[in-house]
């Protein structure tokens, strides 16, 4: 009886909706356009006056085709680091008109930085006499300014959240006309040029309206705001509701509470609605009602479950209906990790910088977003932080629907000519644009953290952050917050974002952990861990970039366009080499996912870390062009690693095993120390974890278990330790250890190479030299072979010896960072090469590679000779793409030369790859194949050297 109640109330509720009049008009459609360049429009009264142009709203100005032509005096919103394309003569031809290219981000057709006018005529209903108007443009960019029927309204200057105007004055029945004036200037308030929510550096500094606009009639009674704040202990909730009574009188009315389940649940299960007469005094009142919720279920990533709360005020002539969308979460700290409805919580992570290439600004379409929050789902990801900008309504939908935590920062990136704490007018934006993000954003049970934004400037940063930390844990406690992105650690955050757990900082280089110490597993960042009292989140890990995907230029067929890959295409082929395009994506990409691999398997074996932010999982096509995902800026698999790849080392359950080199040789013992990282909704229980080491022809050639075992929700869960003799192994080989708990695995590659003495392996025949003395010279010329084998840096500077060649792929990208090594993105080769035959590889770079790279030259092949074609290649940075070789053989007078960038000799006892890559590469040249096809004078070669 009680159901069927429900039930027809809720169809009663249906049928007063659907029978009610009209309350909302949509203002999609044609308007009147006039761009104001001179910003004269209020002077000279624009808003009284018709304009002959006219656009499609919503819409951006460039979409509508109008704006400037990009040229060297467009007005960019982001600061240019390198400034090599306004003065570089490589850049000379694409700083002409009509051809116009940049390289530092993506190109749109039209910019336009400054005032626009956008005005329409509209019809008030009958019905809508004495009611209550509220105008409603979602995503305005940025500052807006209202007049209707010439009546100055007000101004509004929201990044994050819709700009809304209440009218004072109820519109009489018939035409009128609204005017608005749109600034996408930074003027006194400077949040940041390089601010996710206004740069041009990602979504562009766009001028135009684009969500939702529509203008409402509603009772002069009405809710101004909702916020929901659930118990999941009681399953009670509190309801703050925020009444504007316009009617000058007091009064009472009646309110109507009443849940529904919502998303993914079924939607024909209701609640015991709650009824309350309520008493009103003119202006703004406040109620709080407490409302049981028996039975609610528990939202997180594993179980989104939703509910809808309808709230209805209803008395005489007044009827004003709500409905807010909320969940069930607790989020929590324990120690320094997160909790998520008192089960520990490990975020893996990505960034999202407002990037949209075919609009150039954000979604508002929950479709779009469900696509997005389902691609990083798929990829092991639970959490997406959004870089210095807050998304539309339509993401928190969505992803309260596809179960990711949501990290918002309230539009700002105070640096580089903007600070905090200084007095400056952000500093009161700031407060302003949170409280507007919490109000429309805050019963999202997605909306898990807030941020000021990214990375602060200002002499009182500290100072300022802690009380922003302070106001918004004392006045909501429905999400964690801490200061600000990357720093500073202050006491009053409830997690600190740190940029110190990584395997490459800013500025590093050639000194990071992964190109300066030999690769292995078992480091993590405890000691960082143990230091700190709160959980720490790992500030945007990763950024390690591929070659451009020059088949990814056809897709920009929306207003912005890869310009910037065509430069960087026009090299490579001005290089010779534009037909390795597809074979320099595919190696870079190995590279880049092995170190990513690097990057999210130490932050899992850290005990107690609370999660990283990748930087990224989808490239960031500005500040110079950083292709740092595996995915493109559509959020498209580039092909050299799929999710299922992917989520072998990034997943809620992942197994990990502590390896302290990947290089054995076949006298040792192969180790490997097990553990786990389990995220996942529960403890596995009576768990046997299992291993094989597997060849490259798939067969398994060791295998074995370790013991029974119980697995909490946590990690630095020790599982056993693989010992196992290589003496049996074919060497040298490649080998793949495979580690599975439950349904979950994880691998890694290894080597075996054959027990060796220490020290060199040289050959009586073999002339094996670090430089070319006349006596090698002579001894070429008389038909002797010789390996050539410099020490690093003895190569001319102009000849390849100023490329930073090391193992890791390029940090960022060279032009952000001031060309930051190593500007080289790993190794190309034919792995079936004879030459390599005794040195197992793949084509790309894997860890065998480590030492060579970090002992190498780069050897710039156009100093050589033509077309001289490399058995190992070094992939250069795309700004320059020279054609570089790591090993070359060719013909020199009477006789052979294998000439390697690598230094072989130095510390060769110290150093088996070295020993190994030599002995293949003498047992090459002692066999009956070495004849190289290529010839290079002598000359050549002995001018490469310092």
């Amino acid at each position: 009886m009680k159901n069927l109640i429900r039930t027809s109330l809720l169809l009663f509720i249906i049928l007063i909706s659907s029978a009610a009049p009209q309350e909302k008009i949509m203002l999609d459609g044609k308007w009147q356009f006039a761009i104001d360049s001179l910003d004269q429009g209020i002077k000279e009264k624009w808003f009284s006056k018709s304009f002959d142009d006219s656009v499609i709203l919503p819409g951006s100005m460039v979409e509508n085709g109008k704006g400037n032509d990009i040229s060297l005096t467009t007005h960019w919103t982001g600061d240019i680091l390198d400034s090599s394309f306004f003065k570089s003569p490589v850049y000379a031809k694409y700083r002409k008109p009509g051809d116009f290219k940049v390289p530092f981000w993506l190109q749109p057709e039209k910019h336009y930085y400054g005032v626009a006018w956008y005005k329409k005529e509209i019809k008030i209903p009958e019905d809508w006499r004495n009611k209550s108007i509220q105008i409603f443009f979602e995503r305005c960019h940025w500052q807006s300014t209202l007049w209707v029927d010439d009546q100055l309204i007000g101004h509004q200057n929201a990044l994050s959240a819709p700009h809304i105007f209440n009218l004072q004055e109820s519109l009489s029945p018939g035409i009128h006309t609204i005017a608005i004036r749109v600034d996408n200037r930074i003027n006194e308030i400077n949040p940041g040029v390089n601010s996710s929510s206004l740069t041009d550096h990602s979504q562009t500094n766009w001028n135009g309206i684009i969500g939702e606009m529509s203008i409402t009639a509603r009772s002069r009674i009405h809710f101004d705001d909702i916020r929901i704040f659930p118990d999941i202990d009681t399953r009670k909730i509190k309801v703050q509701l925020h009444v504007d009574n316009l009617t000058g009188n007091n009064q009472e009315v009646n309110l109507t509470l009443q849940a529904f389940t919502g998303g993914k649940t079924p939607k024909n299960i209701s609640f015991d609605e709650i009824k309350k007469k309520i008493q009103l005094g003119p202006g703004e009142d406040s109620i709080a009602v407490e409302y049981e919720m028996q039975g609610a279920l528990l939202w997180d990533e594993f179980n989104p479950d939703l509910y809808k709360l309808t709230c209805i005020l209803s008395g005489k002539n007044i009827h004003d209906v709500k409905d807010e969308t909320f969940g069930f979460r607790k989020l929590g700290t324990e120690g320094t990790q997160f909790t998520i409805n008192g089960r520990k919580l490990f975020l893996r992570g990505t960034l999202e910088c407002a990037i949209f290439p075919k609009t150039g600004y954000p979604s508002t379409n929950v479709k779009d977003w469900l696509r997005i929050f389902h691609i990083i789902k798929s990829y092991g990801l639970n959490h997406m932080r959004f870089h210095s900008w807050c998304p539309p309504e339509a993401a928190f939908t969505a992803a309260d629907e596809a179960g990711v935590y949501l990290y918002v920062e309230c539009s700002s990136w105070a640096n580089q000519g903007s600070s905090l704490g200084d007095g400056k007018p952000i500093d009161k934006y700031i407060y302003a644009e949170s409280k507007r993000i919490v109000k429309q954003f805050g019963n999202h049970p997605s909306f898990c953290f807030m941020v000021y934004g990214n990375e602060p400037a200002g002499q009182n940063q500290n100072e300022y952050l802690t009380k922003f930390v302070s106001y918004w844990k004392k006045r909501d406690n429905r999400r964690l917050y801490s200061g600000a992105s990357g720093w500073p650690e202050l006491a009053v955050n409830d997690f600190n974002s740190m940029y110190q757990p990584r395997i490459q900082l800013w500025g590093a280089g050639l000194h990071s952990i992964i190109n300066s110490q030999p690769p292995s597993s078992d480091y993590d960042w405890e000691n960082i861990i143990r230091s700190q009292n709160k959980p720490v989140i790992s500030h945007e890990i990763g950024q390690w970039c591929a070659y451009p995907d020059f088949k990814e230029i056809k897709e920009y067929n929306g207003v912005l366009h890869a310009k910037n890959f065509e430069i960087f295409r026009d090299f490579l082929k001005e290089n010779g080499m534009l037909q390795l395009a597809d074979s320099f994506l595919t190696a870079s990409g190995k590279l880049q996912a092995l170190c990513y691999k690097a990057e999210i398997e130490a932050a899992l074996r850290t005990k107690g870390m609370g999660g990283f932010q990748l930087l990224d999982l989808h490239d960031f096509p500005g500040q110079g062009t950083a292709l740092v995902g595996v995915l493109n800026p559509f959020w498209e698999s580039k092909g050299y690693i799929t999710p299922e790849e992917y989520r072998q080392f990034c997943n809620t359950t992942v197994p990990l095993a502590r390896l302290s080199k990947f290089i054995f040789n076949s006298a040792e013992d192969f180790t490997a120390n097990i553990e786990v990282s389990n995220f996942g909704k529960d403890s596995l229980i009576s768990v046997i974890p299992k291993w094989k080491i597997i060849d490259t022809a798939g067969k398994i050639v060791a295998e074995g278990n370790l013991d029974k075992t119980n697995m909490p929700i946590d990690n630095g869960i020790k599982l056993g330790k693989i010992r196992y003799p290589l003496n049996k192994f074919k060497a040298p080989a490649m080998y793949t250890l495979e580690v599975t708990v439950s349904s979950f695995t994880n691998k890694w590659d290894f080597w075996i190479y054959p027990y060796q003495s220490p020290g060199p392996v040289f050959s009586s025949d073999i002339k094996v030299v670090q430089k070319l003395d006349n006596e090698t010279i002579k001894y070429l010329n008389e038909g002797g072979k010789v390996l050539l084998t410099p020490v690093k840096g003895n190569i001319k500077p102009d000849k390849g010896g100023d490329v930073a060649v090391g193992f890791s792929s390029i940090f960022w990208n060279t032009a952000w960072t001031s060309g930051q090594p190593p500007a080289t993105l790993g190794i190309l080769c034919n792995p079936e090469n004879p030459m390599l035959k005794e040195f197992p590889t793949q084509s790309y770079s894997n860890y065998e590679w480590w030492d060579a790279m970090s002992h190498s030259n780069a050897i710039l092949l156009t100093a050589l000779g033509k077309n001289i074609k490399p058995v190992v290649r070094i992939i250069d940075d795309w700004f320059t793409a020279k054609p570089l070789g790591l090993i070359v053989q060719a013909n020199v007078g009477k006789g052979k030369i294998v000439f390697t960038g690598i230094d072989l000799l130095t510390d060769a006892e110290k150093r088996p790859e070295a020993r190994q890559l030599m002995y293949s590469i003498l047992t090459y040249m002692r066999s009956d194949k070495f004849n190289p096809e290529q010839d290079i004078r002598i000359n050549n070669i002995v001018d490469l050297f310092k």
